[in-house]
This record gives C-alpha cells, structure tokens and sequence, in this order.
C-alpha cells in the first residue's frame, strides 16, 4: 500500500467517527460501510461502560470525537510530511496497550500501520473491544490491512520491535523482557499546571477539564497545581466549580470519599470544595478525585526544576509562563505529532 492508500483509509476512519456525538449520533450518507458498522458502534458504546466502569458515555464519545477531529487528510498529511516512509521494510511490531482512558493505544496503533509496519497487539483487559471495532472497519475499507494487523490473546510471539506502555513497576519487567529488541517503555508520566494569579475565570474553568477530564485517569491529565508563595485558591474552586457534578458519579465518589478519609486521618491539611481536595505534596502523582500543589518562589527556578525533572512531566499547561507549555483546556487534544513521552514514534518506527 502506498503512504496515499493508507491516510484515505484513515480519513474514511475519522469520517465514520465523526458521526457519534453524546448529544446526536447521525449517519451521514457517504461514509462507507455504515450499513455493516453505524449500529454495531452505537451499541458498543452504550456497553463500554460494562466492560470499564469508568468508560462512561460522555468519556467514550469526547474520545471518539477527538480521533475524528485528528483524522483528516490534512492533518495526517502535515504529520507524515516530515518523514521518509518510501522504503520501509515491513517488520512485526507488537503493542502492549494500556487501558485507563478509552482508545489510549490509538496513535501507536496508527503510527506502525501508517509507517507500513505489521502490528501486533495485546490490549489491556480494560479496553479489549474498541480498538478491534476499529481495526475490522478499517480492515473493511481495505482488506490488504487484514493481514498487517493481529490482536494477541496469549503470549505476544514472532515480532521484531515493540511499544508497551504500562506503570514504573511493569516498565522494569518490560525492560528486562524485551531487553534484546527495539523498543519504546513508557512508565507512569503526569501533567502538571503553573500559575501566577493573572489567569482569567475561563481559564481556570479549562483547567478544570484537564483535571477532569477521563476523571483524571491519563498522564495527561493535571495531578498538580504550581502556584507562588502567597497563591489564593478561592478563584481557582470558584472556576471549577462547574464540575461539581462528577461527584455524582459513583467510583469517583468512592474514590473522594477514600482518599479524603485517608488525609485526614494521616493529619494533612487539605483544601476541599466537596468534589475535589488539594493537597500540598511534592509528588506529582495525585490520587483520583485529589490534586497535589506545590508553591514557587520564583519563574525561574521552577522552570529548572520543570527541566530537572522532565520525565515524570507528559506536558504543562500555563498561560506562557513556561517554555513549551499548553493552553489551558487542551491537554486531551494533542495533535498527531505531539507523541508521548516526548519521544518521537514514527522516527523509532523508521529505525528498526
């Protein structure tokens, strides 16, 4: 297949995607395949949540529709622009998937296909059946996919490279494990927001949905607030106080009501509107329904210490206090060529 046959196939994709939204799903009449597929993906949706209690509705349809929104032919176009793909010579790459936000493993899915690689992939027994959707309906666009993708139940055999991505205790088995292949492990990464009192009611309410968002359940969600010295937090609950309704849900709430418990009775001092605590902890890796915050003397140092510790970090929000940070509201929006890690997986695909 030429690098043109498979971003059409990957348009048609993201045009099928487009179509499911949590307030309408609607065909539209020239996308392909909808007679095998629409009604067969609306189900699986309303049944995500049985097969993950945190793959609510709302979570599953703003993933999907963020695949939808990247799937274009521009925008993989721009992507893959940058790359030399002409000569690859296809090579077995297996995937270790992780499942803590619906279709997580997407983009490295994408990544081996669009290179021109095999994949072969073990998904986590968290999110075994949207990706597989996914995969049939692409293979239905064009069957020469069938034979360069294999979902593995068993022990992952007969590849050449691999990409896991797992926890920091895992990533130390995958290492040894696969110490004689190529590969890319990713561990346990948290994103982290700075500010300086100067940010703006809506600002802080989009901060609210990168702390949120999944129910804070993806490395890039925010698990940690740096503020200055003499920082006020009512602004900051005032904003994000539109979603208070996450309470209301029900392992979220067990998780609130656990953590706080645990706090409490360790004698830390929390800040609490009701659905979220902040802690002050220089740890980056918040529980659920808790945020850490740390306080700053000064830009400067904090941006060493940002530097110093790049990779617990998946990326920073800030209102262009810090060197390469986001805008607030967009860290679940990353573009194709924003990769994980910071480390750049068409390249490694490339090298192997």
């Amino acid at each position: 297949m030429t690098l043109e046959t498979k971003k059409s196939v990957f348009v048609e994709l993201g045009l099928f995607l487009s179509q499911f939204s949590q307030n309408n799903n609607s065909k539209i009449p020239t996308v392909l395949n909808n007679d095998l597929f629409f009604d067969d993906f609306i189900n699986l949706i309303a049944l995500s949540q049985s097969h993950n209690g945190w793959y609510t509705p709302e979570q599953v349809y703003f993933s999907i529709q963020s695949w939808a929104k990247a799937l274009t032919n521009e925008n993989l176009t721009q992507w893959t622009a940058a790359y030399k793909m002409e000569h690859v010579t296809p090579k077995n790459v297996a995937l270790i998937l992780a499942g803590n936000i619906p279709l997580v493993g997407f983009h490295d899915f994408l990544s081996v296909l669009i290179t021109g690689h095999n994949v072969r992939i073990k998904t986590s027994s968290n999110d075994q059946h949207l990706l597989p959707f996914l995969a049939k309906y692409i293979i239905a666009i064009e069957p020469l996919f069938a034979s360069k993708i294999t979902f593995v139940e068993g022990k992952l055999e007969n590849f050449d490279a691999v990409i896991a991505t797992g926890s920091n205790n895992t990533a130390r088995y995958f290492e040894y494990y696969f110490k004689d292949k190529p590969s890319i492990i990713r561990k346990n990464r948290n994103s982290v927001a700075v500010l300086d009192g100067s940010e703006s009611k809506e600002q802080l309410t989009a901060l609210g949905e990168d702390i949120f968002r999944y129910f804070g359940l993806g490395c890039r969600n925010v698990s940690k607030l740096f503020v200055p010295k003499e920082y006020v937090f009512d602004p900051f609950f005032e904003a994000i106080f539109k979603y208070q309704d996450v309470i209301h849900y029900e392992k979220y709430a067990n998780n609130y009501d656990y953590n706080k418990a645990v706090f409490l009775m360790s004698n830390f001092k929390l800040l609490d509107n009701g659905f979220l605590t902040l802690k002050e902890d220089p740890s980056y890796a918040s529980p659920i329904s808790s945020v850490f915050y740390e306080r700053y003397e000064n830009q400067a140092d904090l941006q060493k210490k940002l530097d110093d510790e790049n990779e617990q970090i998946q990326c920073i929000v800030s209102n262009n206090l810090i060197e390469n940070s986001i805008e607030f509201g967009e860290t679940q929006n990353p573009h194709l060529w924003n990769y994980a890690d910071n480390i750049d997986t068409i390249s490694f695909l490339l090298t192997i």
